[in-house]
């Protein structure tokens, strides 16, 4: 696969998929030391980059193979991206999603006009069903990342990147199963001097140790936000081009995905699922380490409401500004007043209160409050702790901590 398969790709999905817009960031870049653009493919049709790949993969079928209908497996941002190609192109779509999906993702994928399955607790028993389903009916199973259709969709985001930031020199590219990160590397064959950069969750990190064995491995999986990008085994050809292509795959940690979903909102106004926060999360992990300008590729904006909130407060407890505390004091009227108005003098604002009379820790004339609070900082939460100290408040240090 080269530069030309990508452009072949890029004239199917001519009206079809969206040219996403890149804008400049220049919090980002003042924190990276040279020119951030980020690419928001949070944007796209369906929310993420997915219809790319699952568009070109169904168009190029034939019409005999289109007339069995498409099968897939997923639990979120494929599954609308092959609903939503397959309504665009007539073909029936039966997606096979985990029980207990996120019911904003059953409705948009049902929204899109496929029919929905439920299958296992995971993708992977998804994925059975959804290769049994294709072997009964003779529907045509559309992989996520394992096809070089679906490579060359994907790779167009790469195409537009060049055209919109013609001196590109990195581009930090959220890698799961490889497809979007294989399709952008192969811009390398015509522009080698591109550096692109594969971000992976610590947690759901397949890439290093499969690089390191020279071929696709299986990881044990352990629980991430980045639940778009946690796949426990590299694709067999994506892994080839990444293993050719890509500079280096970096990977981040659950604080610094979280962090950045909260700046990417607060700052660029930019709702992005935590996986699409990869590339910019790698860039608050190692500012400087990376030659500009960078394009960081925002993958997707697919995010379930009640998740947002966690990953959210996540975020504020990272960075010092949503804390808990519990501390005692005189079970006495007005002590529980004393100690809010203190807190209020601080600037602090109060979420919750719990009292707590019960603990055997507890004095006959002493109540436990439980605080959560919200401050403005690392710094000013310091200063609150050594404030209720200078004060005489009796705080539990070993339940001084942020919330998480």
């Amino acid at each position: 696969m080269d530069i030309n398969d990508l452009k072949a790709a890029r004239e199917l999905l001519q009206g079809v998929a969206l040219v996403t817009p890149t804008e400049e960031s220049r919090w980002l870049s003042r924190i990276a030391g040279t020119s951030v653009s980020l690419k928001c493919e949070n944007l796209q049709r369906a929310g993420s980059f997915k219809i790319r790949g699952a568009y070109v993969r169904i168009a190029r079928l034939s019409d005999e193979e289109r007339a069995h209908g498409v099968v897939a497996a997923s639990a979120g941002n494929h599954a609308q991206g092959v609903a939503l190609a397959s309504s665009l192109l007539g073909t029936k779509a039966t997606i096979f999603m985990p029980e207990g999906a996120a019911l904003p993702k059953v409705s948009a994928t049902r929204g899109y006009g496929a029919d929905v399955e439920f299958a296992g607790a995971g993708v992977t028993e998804a994925l059975i069903a959804a290769q049994e389903f294709a072997t009964r009916t003779g529907a045509v199973l559309i992989h996520p990342f394992d096809h070089e259709d679906i490579m060359a969709g994907q790779g167009t985001v790469g195409l537009e990147v060049l055209e919109q930031v013609p001196d590109v020199k990195t581009i930090l590219v959220p890698v799961g199963g490889g497809g979007l990160a294989a399709g952008i590397a192969t811009i390398r064959s015509a522009h080698p001097d591109v550096h692109v950069v594969g971000v992976q969750a610590e947690a759901a990190s397949s890439y290093a140790p499969s690089l390191s064995a020279g071929h696709p491995i299986q990881v044990a999986l352990s629980a991430t936000m980045a639940d778009g990008i946690a796949v426990a085994r590299p694709g067999d050809l994506p892994f080839a081009v990444i293993a050719e292509l890509l500079d280096e795959v970096v990977t981040v940690s659950e604080e610094s995905l979280s962090q950045s979903l909260l700046m990417l909102l607060e700052r660029a106004k930019m709702l992005v699922e935590p996986s699409g926060a990869a590339g910019v999360a790698a860039i608050l992990e190692n500012p400087g380490r990376f030659a500009g300008p960078i394009v960081p590729i925002l993958s997707g904006g697919n995010i379930d409401p009640l998740v947002l909130l966690q990953v959210i407060r996540h975020g504020l407890a990272s960075a010092g500004r949503f804390l808990m505390f519990r501390v005692r004091i005189s079970d006495r009227p007005g002590e529980l007043m004393r100690l809010l108005t203190d807190l209020a003098a601080m600037q602090v604002n109060v979420l919750n209160v719990a009292h707590e009379r019960a603990s055997e820790s507890l004095g006959v004339d002493q109540v436990e409050v439980a605080m959560q609070v919200a401050t403005r900082g690392s710094q000013h939460r310091a200063e609150v702790n050594s404030k209720l100290v200078e004060l005489g408040y009796d705080l539990i240090s070993d339940q001084w901590a942020s919330a998480d």
